[in-house]
């Protein structure tokens, strides 16, 4: 999640991007087709394990310390003073439907502060053990800091409760600094944004309290370190604090574009900018030209570029199978010159995903659902965990397994081995994986009226039963898609065997006539792909005449 930044070396910073890296993409409820808000997050890592954390409500006798570990490794970081009364968190998503994601710009590494006691991700999760609110949450995360220190580097923030939305972006002040300089806009309700490994506030408003809050010396302490010098009114966080470079643009900023292209129909305008060809950056937020729905949250979140000029799919290094992916590092050297590859929303590297949606229609128990999957978002399948449940299910539990260790159990590791097969023959078996996919989520979304009726009957003579009720639904549904996705990496096994298509009917294969193992299909490699390779090998492959 992390995009470390060496401002000369390019080389370096193509590595870092690659290895760490996530994408938030937030609607306002105005925005969609029911009066959610809704954010998303990809936890985009090759050491995270993608698992579902759980912690349960609690309340705490005066004096109680909480211990504090780094989430990305781990690290013991320190102990900060408990509070007195914590709420239910399903992993990103607590009872009172406040839902947090993140991405990690970096910044500027001579301010990284080591003796701070506070990371990013528990700020994450501390927030939305104490918070209600988005605007409570600021306060909680930005106290935290200021008293603790803020480990991490700089951070973009999405914090979302059923009525509001904000981006907050953070960057500590070096060893010797306690604390941090930060910005949070709150995202109009009629508007999306996204944010992804880039700063991307600009220019703020310095007097309007109601929807920008920021510390008092986030403009005081760059021109202090000479980042910037001008007037107040035209400061920029994201200039001052996270410059852009070419990374920066096709890494991170063109997922936000691609989103912006898709609900906006005016991607043309910002690929100047993407391309490094003007300094115009793309706005924080813009309205969409339709309302946007859960279900087209989870297609951006799989999106590669497809059809624009970024498409991945369409140059030699697709293959013969049309594979949108490229694994790590992103950049590569050829005769002197650095190249890189396009750096899309979803990706191989990804230990969970979710869209969280958040309804202020409805009681907080039912309202907030964490649509959660594990791995590439274009291979998982988005299942409804309710902010409100007591219990986590078993394929998406720790414990068990881990990032070197294979369980068949592992929601993560059984969608890792679906994903990982069709990676090599993307455009062959992605046809068997999106049917399946879709209609296990178009599932969920027509039984979702009938369970959050039958959870709203009983919340008010029978909390814990209603409680209880979407705990189950949740853990069953889970457990289910575990089941069936097990399945289909068993039939796509046995259909794509050996290079070969076998031949079926109704999802059956088929035998001969004798009740024996019909021959399979053997398809021809994509004539564009054998073209070059043509063009490579000369006549040196051609079959031609011998001298007998």
């Amino acid at each position: 999640m992390t995009k470390k930044i060496a401002l000369t070396l390019l080389l370096i910073f193509c590595v870092t991007a690659n290895s760490f890296a996530c994408t938030n993409l937030i609607v306002g409820k105005k925005a969609s087709v029911d009066g959610s808000t809704m954010v998303t997050y990809s936890a985009d890592s090759y050491s995270h394990f993608g698992t579902l954390d759980h912690w349960n409500p609690a309340k705490y006798e005066k004096g109680a310390l909480l211990d504090v570990y780094e989430w990305d490794t781990h690290k013991y970081l320190g102990k900060i003073a408990q509070v007195a009364e914590t709420y239910n968190v399903v992993g990103n998503m607590n009872e009172h439907q406040l839902c947090i994601g993140e991405t990690t710009f970096g910044g500027r590494e001579e301010l990284q502060d080591t003796t701070g006691i506070i990371d990013y991700g528990s700020l994450i999760y501390i927030a939305l053990q104490r918070s209600k609110t988005a605007r409570e949450a600021i306060k909680v995360m930005t106290d935290l800091v200021a008293e603790y220190g803020y480990y991490s580097e700089g951070e973009s923030f999405s914090i979302v409760d059923k009525n509001e939305a904000w981006i907050m972006e953070m960057h500590p002040k070096g060893v010797g600094n306690k604390g941090a300089v930060w910005v949070a806009v709150r995202i109009p309700d009629d508007c999306i944004a996204a944010h992804a490994n880039q700063a991307r506030i600009q220019q703020f408003p310095l007097k309007d309290k109601e929807n920008c809050l920021y510390s008092k010396d986030v403009i005081s302490f760059a021109k202090e370190k000479g980042y910037y010098q001008g007037a107040d009114k035209d400061f920029s966080f994201a200039k001052a604090y996270n410059p852009l470079d070419w990374g920066g643009l096709r890494f991170c900023e063109a997922r936000v574009w691609s989103f912006f292209n898709h609900y906006t129909g005016n991607g043309q305008l910002w690929i100047p900018y993407i391309l490094g060809e003007t300094p115009e950056p793309m706005p924080l937020y813009v309205k969409p030209n339709r309302l946007l729905s859960a279900k087209d949250l989870m297609t951006q979140m799989r999106d590669h570029y497809e059809g624009t000029i970024f498409d991945p799919t369409k140059d030699l290094s697709a293959g013969p199978f049309h594979s949108p992916y490229r694994f790590s590092p992103l950049n590569f050297k050829v005769d002197g010159k650095t190249y890189a590859w396009e750096r899309p929303t979803s990706t191989q590297q990804t230990a969970f995903t979710f869209v969280g949606q958040m309804r202020s229609n409805l009681p907080d128990a039912v309202g907030g659902v964490l649509w959660f999957g594990v791995d590439d978002a274009r291979f998982t399948v988005y299942t409804p965990m309710y902010g409100s449940i007591r219990i986590i299910p078993e394929c998406y539990a720790g414990g068990y397994c881990d990032m070197n260790t294979f369980s068949w159990k592992s929601a993560f590791w059984v969608h890792n081995w679906v994903a990982n097969y069709a990676y090599s023959r993307y455009d062959q078996v992605i046809t068997d994986v999106i049917p399946l996919q879709e209609k296990i989520e178009d599932s969920f979304f027509a039984a979702q009226p009938k369970i959050e009726a039958t959870a709203i009957e009983k919340l008010a003579d029978n909390p814990e039963y209603a409680v209880s009720f979407l705990s189950n639904y949740s853990y069953s549904v889970a457990q289910k898609t575990h089941d069936q996705w097990k399945q289909l990496g068993e039939y796509l096994i046995v259909k794509y065997m050996d290079g070969c298509v076998k031949k079926e009917v109704d999802g059956k294969f088929i035998t001969n006539e004798y009740g024996g193992t019909q021959y399979p299909n053997r398809p021809a490699l994509d004539e564009n792909f054998l073209r070059e390779v043509v063009k490579q090998t000369g006549d040196f492959l051609e079959e031609k005449p011998i001298k007998l």
